[in-house]
């Protein structure tokens, strides 16, 4: 199935699929951690422990669902191993719950005063063009009028790739060509969109992974220019991070957000790894609502992130 195919399948079947290597991956070691075992006790926590860590969830989330599951194990008496995915998909929903990890169904914008600015950033490779791409066909299928900004113009590639996708979704995109002001772009694209009365604005960011002052800078001159044509620009700044890399997407979110304030989070390629336990990691770890995950290469496989079904997902049959 090619990457630009809008045929259509069942989200939940999407959503299932995406996340089998995460689900073989993760559900093997927990049937090795408890092999032999009929009570959870310190040695099936501390091989859970080990599950949760080699899944890439992260020290610091890993610890804080062991010592919940502690306290379970502790005021029940019993709990059998047979229990433990039950008491887990419990304990991982509920923190996803405490983390702003919000229950949307479907792709819309806050009703403020039109357009609603997104900026996304995120290092290159991440799938940041495509996921600019597919969320303009989606917020387009949702009848919202949407313009794009290439204001990632320190490589031609970027720029080419974002016109290519802009044709494919059929929505207008704002371009000055590789080597052009990103501020430059980014204001003409919201005045373009003011002057169309458009619903959305998304502008794409330089994925260079330099140091943090120059990052900071930059992405603050964008910010600042655009505030010149719509005070609340950009209403959301969405960062994109490969999920596939693991624990780097938890070092590339801590750059990104000391130099911005990043308000969203996409995890793209959930469906090529077996790491898709980093959305949990990341969630708990920032505090940054996760909007979308990437499950695939169509179009419709870029979902709006909902807890319930990523978890009943990740723990279904």
């Amino acid at each position: 199935m090619g990457i630009f195919s809008f045929f259509s399948k069942d989200k939940k079947e999407a959503l299932n699929e995406g996340l089998t290597k995460t689900k073989e991956n993760f559900f093997s070691k927990i049937a090795k951690a408890i092999a032999g075992k009929n009570t959870v006790d310190a040695e099936v926590l501390d091989n859970l422990e080990e599950v949760l860590l080699s899944g890439d969830v992260g020290v610091n989330t890993t610890l804080k669902i062991i010592e919940r599951i502690e306290a379970r194990v502790a005021k029940d008496k019993y709990v059998g191993t047979t229990q433990l995915n039950a008491v887990l998909k419990e304990e991982i929903a509920s923190l996803l719950t405490e983390n702003n990890s919000s229950d949307v169904s479907d792709f819309s914008i806050p009703d403020t005063s039109k357009p609603y600015v997104i900026m996304v950033v995120g290092v290159n490779g991440v799938g940041k063009t495509t996921t600019i791409g597919k969320l303009a066909h989606q917020l387009k299928q949702k009848g919202k009028k949407v313009v794009l900004g290439a204001a990632d113009t320190f490589r031609a590639a970027a720029v080419e790739q974002l016109i290519i996708w802009s044709q494919r979704v059929g929505v207008p995109i704002v371009s000055q060509g590789m080597n052009a002001d990103p501020a430059s772009v980014a204001y003409d694209t919201v005045s373009s969109a003011v002057a169309q009365n458009a619903d959305v604005v998304i502008i794409d960011t330089a994925g260079r992974l330099h140091n943090k002052i120059n990052l900071m800078n930059e992405l603050s001159k964008i910010k600042k220019v655009m505030s010149k044509v719509l005070p609340d620009a950009p209403h959301e700044v969405l960062l994109v991070l490969d999920a596939s890399t693991g624990q780097n997407a938890i070092e590339q979110c801590k750059h990104f957000t000391a130099a911005t304030e990043v308000s969203a989070l996409a995890l793209t390629k959930l469906d090529g790894t077996a790491k898709g336990g980093v959305v949990i990691g990341i969630s708990d770890q920032f505090k940054i609502p996760v909007k979308y995950i990437g499950v695939g290469e169509r179009m419709e496989d870029l979902q709006v992130f909902n807890r319930n079904e990523f978890v009943d997902s990740l723990f279904g049959n």
